[in-house]
């Protein structure tokens, strides 16, 4: 006997409560999948009776629901609920009340689903993976790497260089007011989807295909209607540097705004904190990797070959590149078509760089699968595992044409960095991706990978000259500062050398610039044993005008024994501190209460600053927007900026508010403040 439904309720801030989504808000029903959740239906008349009492259910999810695909279930009433497919039972007593309990599949699509009931009454609701559930592969047994890797809205990125990994704080803000329609969107955006809705749906039971779609999507290369288009110029033109951004959330927004056109513009660690966002958004755990002296191998000979001329030059030839870091992405999940032993996280990339299977994508592929060179896994092995294990290999380049190849200890892959669980502290991550360098297990996974050259190397004697770069204690920007080459000689015999040492400012990918500071010593005497120290001054006056956002500088050291032409080098990338931002917090912290920042910044500069502004952002703080003030004033040098900025906290627990100053001479100098909100 069919039931005499008249209304219902979705009891929406129970069932989102209940499924760890009520951050998106409690204005609709967003489910997880394998979970149960309530419906609760009011009959006309008539009561429910066990086993008498019959109700068809019909889930759909795309626009062309099938069964075969699973974007399509039938169901009727069960005893209880089966939390390993579709299922639906009756909780309540027998009455004109009745608790209806439903559960998605735990392997069923994620995204916008109907749920019909006998033929007549249709429900909207959104269904999405499920880290705390055991039957779906996303699942995650840590309480504490749940509410950081699913459920935290802001976090830190890993930026500066591998002698300095410098904090930068993001506001992922996954649950802000609409981003979750953004995050599907994406989804139903892609090409897979335009070509074949139908399949592309069915492909969202899978979190690898889901995770493969993100990291196409997140870029616009392929004219895909994605979310960034990269931009590594010193101009931004038609669109805004990718240092300005704090966050996701006016990325996403953006971009759903204006008819899915890409957003202008985006670097490495905005692409991977774009991902992040959306990834957390679906339900897949996910966090933000930074590799320092990042290879990108072009030609996957596992080599990156640069030539310079015997004044350090580079000569440009090459499209191989060592980036000072580059960010991706790992998200978790088991691996069930893989050998045991590669479930866990998935390294993917969704900065544009190499196509792979002919779209601007890369990975998901197994972390283990990298430390342990098996290269044929899926997806993009090779790409990855040179990333983090390219040897790195110079070339001095005489006048005559002759090559020689160049002795430096430069090595790729190292301080493989994330932000700890529950903490703001960077975790070393490098043993997930490789074995100790010189280690048998190194060794053995080199054989494994056909990495002759690294083989060939472990073999090298080391030769009799060194060179190495030391710095000055104090390095900050605006100031003149000292560096030094230490030359020693190791052997019997006493060498007489040519010295370049050379500055040129640098942007985080690898590409240099102007140069900064160069001394050329043609006849530098070494005896035995002895050791040189040879100083170069950068001046502020040189470096200023020409530094990128990056705040980098290379330096270089080539050393040319006359007696056998061979060449020894060492390099160095430095980073010019930004002050600090001072961040002041006036008012009780309280939901819903006005607050203000005070933020004070001291102009370092030798010369005024013009057109200044701070910008402050955070999840749960700023209503999903930034909050700008402006200053109609210059800043003089070694004087305070000094401004308060109003927001209104709409969460209570632990939030980080992002603080950004920019000015003509001075700029995108960032800082964050941890605040908790109170009830």
């Amino acid at each position: 006997m069919a039931l005499d439904i008249g209304t219902w309720d979705l009891a929406c801030k129970f069932n989102n409560t209940d499924h760890h989504t009520e951050l998106n808000g409690t204005d609709r029903l967003i489910v997880r999948r394998g979970q149960p959740f309530t419906i609760n239906l009011y009959l006309n008349s008539g009561s429910y009776q066990p086993g008498v009492s019959q109700l068809h259910i019909k889930a759909e999810t795309g626009p062309q629901p099938v069964e075969q695909y699973g974007t399509r279930a039938v169901f009727n009433l069960s005893d209880e609920i089966d939390n390993t497919c579709w299922s639906a039972a009756v909780t309540s007593p027998p009455g004109d009340t009745v608790c209806l309990s439903v559960c998605a599949a735990p392997d069923a699509p994620i995204g916008r689903y109907i749920l019909t009931l006998d033929a007549r009454f249709q429900l909207d609701f959104i269904l999405l993976f499920n880290p705390w559930c055991t039957g779906d592969v996303v699942y995650m047994d840590s309480k504490e790497k749940l509410a950081e890797y699913v459920l935290a809205q802001d976090g830190i990125i890993f930026r500066g260089n591998v002698d300095y990994p410098t904090p930068l704080a993001w506001d992922f803000g996954q649950f802000e007011e609409g981003i979750l329609d953004a995050c599907l969107r994406i989804l139903d955006m892609n090409p897979k989807h335009k070509r074949n809705p139908g399949k592309d749906c069915s492909g969202r039971r899978n979190v690898i295909y889901v995770t493969r779609v993100l990291s196409a999507m997140i870029n616009s290369n392929d004219r895909d209607s994605g979310v960034l288009e990269g931009c590594w110029n010193d101009t931004f033109d038609g669109g805004v540097s990718p240092m300005s951004w704090r966050g996701s959330v006016d990325i996403l927004k953006t971009w759903d705004s204006a008819a899915c056109a890409a957003v202008r513009y985006g670097q490495c660690w905005v692409f991977a904190a774009v991902a992040c966002t959306v990834s957390r958004a679906l339900g897949i755990p996910c966090r933000v990797v930074t590799n320092y002296l990042s290879a990108h191998d072009t030609n996957s000979n596992l080599l990156i070959e640069h030539y310079v001329n015997e004044k350090g030059e580079p000569d440009g030839t090459s499209r191989d590149m060592i980036w000072n870091y580059h960010c991706w992405v790992e998200s978790w999940m088991t691996r069930p078509k893989l050998p045991k032993g590669f479930d866990g996280w998935q390294a993917s990339d969704p900065t544009p760089q190499e196509k792979s299977e002919g779209v601007y994508c890369c990975g998901p592929v197994p972390v283990r699968a990298i430390k342990e060179g098996e290269l044929t896994m899926k997806y993009d092995a090779p790409f990855v595992f040179a990333e983090v294990n390219a040897d790195l290999v110079y070339f001095l380049k005489y006048k005559d044409g002759s090559t020689s190849k160049i002795v430096n200890d430069r090595k790729v892959g190292q301080k493989i960095s994330t932000k700890s669980v529950g903490r703001d502290e960077r975790e070393d991550i490098t043993h997930l991706y490789k074995y100790p360098d010189g280690s048998a297990e190194e060794r053995a996974v080199f054989e494994k990978a056909n990495h002759q050259n690294k083989l060939l190397q472990q073999q090298q004697p080391n030769p009799g000259l060194h060179i190495t770069i030391k710095l000055s204690a104090d390095i900050r920007k605006g100031c003149d500062f000292d560096v030094f080459a230490i030359v020693t000689n190791k052997t019997q015999e006493e060498k007489k050398c040519r010295l370049v040492f050379a500055s040129r400012v640098l942007s985080y990918n690898g590409v240099t610039g102007s140069e900064c500071g160069f001394k050329d010593l043609l006849n530098v005497e070494l005896a035995p044993g002895a050791e040189r120290k040879v100083p170069l001054r950068l001046n502020y006056s040189k470096y200023c005008n020409n530094l990128t956002e990056d705040n980098l500088i290379r330096l270089g050291a080539l050393l040319i024994d006359y007696s056998t032409r061979e060449p020894v080098m060492a390099m160095r990338d430095i980073v010019l501190d930004n002050p600090d931002i001072k961040i002041r917090i006036l008012g009780e912290p309280k939901e819903n209460r006005k607050l203000a920042a005070e933020l004070t910044i001291q102009n370092p500069l030798p010369d005024p600053l013009q057109g200044c502004c701070f910008t402050i952002e955070g999840a749960n703080l700023t209503g999903g927007r930034s909050v700008t003030e402006r200053l109609d004033c210059s800043i003089e040098p070694g004087t305070e900026a000094k401004v308060k900025i109003y927001f209104t906290p709409t969460q209570s627990g632990l939030r980080k508010l992002l603080v950004d100053f920019d000015s003509d001479k001075l700029g995108h100098v960032r800082g964050y403040k941890n605040v908790i909100i109170g009830k």
